[in-house]
C-alpha cells in the first residue's frame, strides 16, 4: 500500500476553477443507504473513519456501474454541489485482487480542503456516489472499469478492464451557499439582494446617493458558529461598485474563498465578525471603510462598494 498525494490529490486539484453543478438541494435530499446491496454487499470495511481502512471483498469483483453504500452515515451537512468544499481522505482498492492500491494522508489534516469537482477529474462518476451524501459519513464506492482516470488508474497497477472500490471518508462538508432563515431589514434606499435557485446572488443597487456609514444587514441567518476572527473563514461572495451597479468581483466562478479578518478592507470584515456560518449578509463599503482615494482593479478611487457574502463555514487554524 503506498500513500501519496500525487496521484490522488495533484491530479485532483487540475480541476480548480471549474464552476460547480447544481446537485438535489439539502431539503430535497433523500439518499438510500445502498443503490444496489448485491454488488455492495460484496464488500466489507472496518476500522475508524480517521484511519486507512480495512477492507475485505470477494475477488475477482467487478461491477458494470458506478454503485454506492453507507458504512457509516453522518449527521452533517449534506452534499448538493459539486462545487461544494470539503475534507475527504479515500482509499482505492483493486477489484481484481482486493489489495488497497492506494490511499490519502490519512492523516487528520482539517486543511486540506478540496471541491467534489476537483475529485471528479480522478473519479469521474464520484458525484453520483456522493450526491446527498453528509458530513461524518464513510461511503464504499464500487467503480467500474474507466470510473478511474486512466492515467491515475495505470500509475497504481489497475488495470483497463479491472473495476475497483474507493472507500470515502467525509470529515468535513462546507455548505454549498447560506442556508439560514429569512430575516426581515428596513432601511430606504439601500440595495436589494436576490438569489438563483443555486443561492448565488444578483444586487439590485437604488438610484441616490449611497450612505456615508458602513451599513451591515443580515439578509440570513445562519445557526452555524460564530465568526470571531481566531480561524479563517470560508465564504462565497459578490461586489459591486454603487456607481456603475456592475460586478467587479466574485467568487461564485470559482471557488469558495478563505479570508481572515485581518486580511480583507475594514468594511468587509465589519460585516464579517460577530455573523454566523450559513448567515448571508449584505454590506454597504463607503471608501474610508474600502479602497479610499486609491484606485484598485477595477474599482475607481473613491468607490463605495456593495457586497453579499455567504458564510459557508470556519477553516481549520493555520498550523503552527
Amino acid at each position: 500500500m503506498r500513500k501519496i498525494p500525487a496521484v490522488l490529490a495533484v491530479l485532483s486539484l487540475s480541476a480548480v476553477g471549474l464552476a460547480g453543478c447544481s446537485l438535489p438541494g439539502a431539503s430535497d435530499c433523500a439518499r438510500v443507504s445502498a443503490s444496489n446491496p448485491d454488488v455492495t454487499d460484496l464488500i466489507s470495511v472496518s476500522g475508524a473513519t480517521d484511519a486507512v481502512p480495512q477492507v475485505d471483498v470477494y475477488t475477482p469483483f467487478h461491477t458494470t456501474q458506478t454503485e454506492f453504500a453507507d458504512v457509516e452515515r453522518g449527521e452533517g451537512t449534506a452534499i448538493t454541489s459539486t462545487g461544494q468544499l470539503f475534507v475527504v481522505d479515500i482509499a482505492l482498492v483493486s477489484g481484481e485482487t482486493g489489495e488497497t492500491l492506494v490511499t490519502t494522508q490519512y492523516d487528520g489534516d482539517p486543511t486540506r480542503v478540496a471541491t467534489v469537482d476537483r475529485w471528479i477529474r480522478t473519479f469521474p462518476t464520484l458525484d453520483q456516489a456522493l450526491e446527498c451524501a453528509t458530513e461524518g459519513s464513510r461511503v464504499v464506492v464500487a467503480l467500474a472499469p474507466g470510473d478511474v482516470e486512466a492515467e491515475t488508474a495505470a500509475s497504481v497497477g489497475l488495470a483497463e478492464d479491472e473495476s475497483a472500490i474507493a472507500i470515502v471518508d467525509l470529515h468535513k462538508v462546507y455548505l454549498p451557499s447560506a442556508d439560514g432563515a429569512h430575516v426581515f431589514n428596513t432601511g430606504h434606499g439601500l440595495p436589494t439582494v436576490v438569489r438563483a435557485p443555486d443561492g448565488r446572488p444578483g444586487i439590485i443597487v437604488p438610484g441616490g446617493e449611497p450612505p456615508e456609514e458602513v451599513v451591515v444587514q443580515t439578509v440570513l441567518r445562519g445557526s452555524g458558529p460564530v465568526v470571531t476572527g481566531d480561524v479563517p473563514v470560508r465564504v462565497h461572495y459578490t461586489g459591486v461598485t454603487w456607481a456603475a451597479r456592475e460586478v467587479f468581483d466574485t467568487s461564485w466562478d470559482d471557488e469558495p474563498a478563505s479570508m481572515t479578518l485581518e486580511g480583507v478592507i475594514p468594511g468587509f470584515a465589519q460585516a464579517l465578525e460577530g455573523q454566523t456560518v450559513g448567515s448571508q449578509v449584505m454590506v454597504v463599503v463607503p471608501p474610508d471603510a474600502g479602497y479610499g482615494d486609491q484606485a484598485q482593479g477595477a474599482i475607481p478611487a473613491n468607490s463605495t462598494l456593495v457586497f453579499v457574502i455567504d458564510i459557508l463555514g470556519l477553516d481549520a487554524a493555520p498550523a503552527q
